[in-house]
């Protein structure tokens, strides 16, 4: 009787101490588990659609506003990008090897002049073209330095330049005349960075040339390269300086660039295959104040083929007055000392063919070849960001960009208004719509 008893106090007592162990432990807090990060998570999916108008003060006479590219047609509305950009970046803090890629897609006016030769470059005789900005692969390797070596391999933008091709990036909606004539816009080939430490990185690659795919032969007008050669493109990059406030890339493109072909190597008296171009640039970043901040474009070009030389300097302010105002403006000297570089190209496929070796599609200015040109540029404008209502617009963001921009000629030339006149003023604006 007392064994039973105790047997059986024993497994009620057992059964009740299991029971309670149950509620504290449904009453203790547990640890959700630690969720793997997958490679996808920064893949991204964005893109906008960029629209505008420039006005001219004076009768163009051509339709062109001589000075500008992209903003190149004097009161005709352009649909300038609709450009989608997928891409999975590689981790900035990564410490082992890691990969990632990037497509860049536009339609638009803007394709006119960023082809790469002898892609899509002559597939569409109209206005809005269609265009790769950049494909390329991207390889993190922990090697050499502490902060190792980025890869990229394929299609992609140039190093140079304070503007460059994807519009939200830039200030302003006209562009520079060292963006317009003083650098490349894209480049095939193999771009390394070798980040030394916290404040240095050293960009090293070998590409096809300037806006160059592949493919050349004699007097070719639609091969991927316009010559046989192939091209440098690196420099050095400082950051951090100042507390973190300034950066500084120096860089610098060297490798022949004039198309081989018969007519160009009569005119240059040189073999366009190792007549050498150099595009230099430094660009400096300054945050002056969380609101304020100046950016400092030096550029220097030389054509030994041609024996022409180009050099100037951009200056560029923004100041954030809230989240939906920012006065922008950008002050600029580029001398064109040969009238070798500053053109205007009228037909929708002009810029490509001059760039193959078509030398009919140039409109030089005034129609004076040779002649030394010294160009100054002004120009005020306003970055309006209104607040957009979550979910209730296909679009995340939209930014009016309106600006006044006042050209001239500093040295007694009339290079404007189909060489008539010495100056102009051109205003005007664009819409961008991110989604």
């Amino acid at each position: 009787m007392r064994k039973i008893g105790l047997a059986a106090m024993l497994g009620a007592g057992a059964f009740a101490l299991a029971l309670s162990g149950q509620a504290l432990a449904a009453d203790m807090p547990t640890k959700a588990p630690i969720a793997v990060a997958s490679w996808w998570d920064t893949f991204t999916i964005t893109g906008h659609v960029e629209a505008g108008v420039t006005f001219n003060s004076h009768d163009t006479l051509n339709g062109i506003n001589f000075g500008h590219l992209f903003t190149d047609k004097a009161g005709s509305p352009l649909l300038n990008q609709t450009l989608l950009t997928l891409q999975r970046p590689l981790d900035p803090k990564a410490t082992g090897y890691d990969f990632g890629f990037k497509f860049q897609a536009m339609y638009g006016s803007d394709a006119r002049y960023t082809h790469f030769l002898g892609e899509f470059d002559q597939s569409i005789n109209a206005r809005n073209q269609f265009d790769i900005v950049e494909a390329h692969a991207l390889w993190h390797l922990p090697w050499l330095t502490s902060g190792g070596v980025d890869v990229k391999i394929g299609q992609y933008v140039t190093l140079e330049g304070a503007e460059v091709i994807y519009a939200p990036d830039n200030s302003l909606y006209s562009h520079s005349y060292i963006f317009n004539f003083g650098i490349p816009f894209k480049h095939t080939g193999i771009m390394t960075t070798t980040h030394v430490n916290s404040t240095l990185d050293i960009y090293a690659g070998i590409d096809t040339g300037v806006n160059t795919t592949f493919g050349n032969s004699l007097n070719c007008l639609d091969c991927g390269d316009n010559n046989k050669a192939v091209a440098f493109h690196g420099g050095i990059g400082l950051n951090n300086l100042l507390n973190g406030t300034l950066t500084i890339l120096a860089t610098t493109h060297i490798g022949p660039e004039n198309p081989n072909t018969t007519a160009v190597a009569a005119a240059c008296a040189c073999n366009p295959n190792s007549a050498l171009r150099s595009l230099n640039d430094i660009t400096a970043v300054w945050k002056v104040t969380d609101k304020f901040t100046l950016m400092t474009d030096l550029n220097y070009i030389r054509d030994d083929g041609f024996k022409a030389t180009g050099y100037g300097v951009a200056q560029y302010f923004a100041y954030t007055i809230n989240d939906t105002y920012k006065v922008v403006g950008r002050g600029e000297i580029w001398r064109d000392k040969n009238g070798f570089f500053v053109a205007a190209f009228p037909g929708n496929l002009d810029f490509n063919k001059a760039e193959h070796g078509d030398p009919t599609a140039v409109v030089i200015p005034g129609g004076l070849p040779g002649q030394g040109i010294t160009y100054g540029a002004l120009t005020l404008g306003l970055n309006i960001t209104p607040s957009v209502p979550k979910n209730s617009l296909p679009f995340k963001e939209i930014v009016f960009r309106p600006e006044i921009r006042y050209d001239t000629s500093l040295n007694n030339t009339t290079p404007f208004a189909a060489g008539t006149k010495s100056s102009q003023f051109t205003f005007g604006g664009d819409i961008i719509a991110k989604f």
